[in-house]
């Protein structure tokens, strides 16, 4: 799962990047609202973390703009904010979810991955594929009832083709889910995830369509050597 954090306070934001990060979620951070609608510009993301008070704009009159502009992410806001009119006001304006600081780590996961499953169109948080089975919230994997173990990357990748099941994701909608901006990605590390994935799922597991980009086939096929 890709997240985009807004957060203008940095020992807040490093505190949730390094908490989520450690749960196998991999977080952009940016602290303005022009940087995050930069970064909605530049990369693939499955959900938002929204602080209201930002030191450039309002977070209540971004989410309100980016909804006027057709974006259907989903969308958490994380304030300190805490009256009841503060609370309609931001659901009104666009958010998905409404969260107080100060917060558990484990709750904030907890609700983005409720957030991710609903937008998939999932009532249950487990996702059956064919003979695979995945939990997001425990990062943990079945295939045939056996289980995976699969490391960040790979949970990663995974989630992410589970969650666009009928989409064609390129190569750097991958990369941002693994990756996010702030690293330097060697050539051929999404291609080794791809195959390891491939060992372990099956070689059809994730197909390959050539000039577009990748999409999510079935499990538990031939299994490479």
């Amino acid at each position: 799962m890709h997240v985009l954090l807004v957060e203008d306070d940095a020992l807040i934001a490093s505190g949730i990047v390094a908490g989520l990060n450690a749960m196998s979620l991999t977080v952009t951070h940016v602290a303005d609202a022009r940087s995050a609608e930069a970064s909605l510009r530049m990369g693939h993301f499955d959900v938002l973390i929204l602080d209201l008070g930002l030191p450039d704009e309002d977070g209540i009159r971004l989410l309100q703009r980016l909804r006027q502009q057709g974006m259907e992410l989903p969308v958490l806001i994380l304030t300190a904010r805490d009256a009841v009119t503060d609370r309609v006001t931001g659901l009104q304006a666009g958010g998905d979810d409404y969260l107080l600081k100060p917060f558990d780590l484990r709750e904030l996961a907890a609700r983005l991955h409720t957030l991710v499953r609903r937008a998939a169109g999932r009532s249950v948080n487990i996702v059956e594929h064919g003979p695979l089975r995945f939990d997001p919230g425990t990062c943990q994997a079945w295939l045939d009832s056996e289980p995976v173990h699969l490391p960040r990357r790979e949970l990663a990748l995974l989630q992410v083709l589970l969650n666009n099941p009928t989409r064609v994701l390129s190569s750097d909608n991958l990369k941002d889910a693994l990756y996010g901006f702030s690293e330097d990605v060697e050539s051929n590390a999404l291609n080794v995830h791809i195959h390891h994935l491939r060992r372990k799922l099956g070689n059809s597991i994730i197909e390959t369509v050539r000039g577009l980009g990748y999409r999510l086939g079935p499990a538990g096929r031939e299994v490479e050597s």
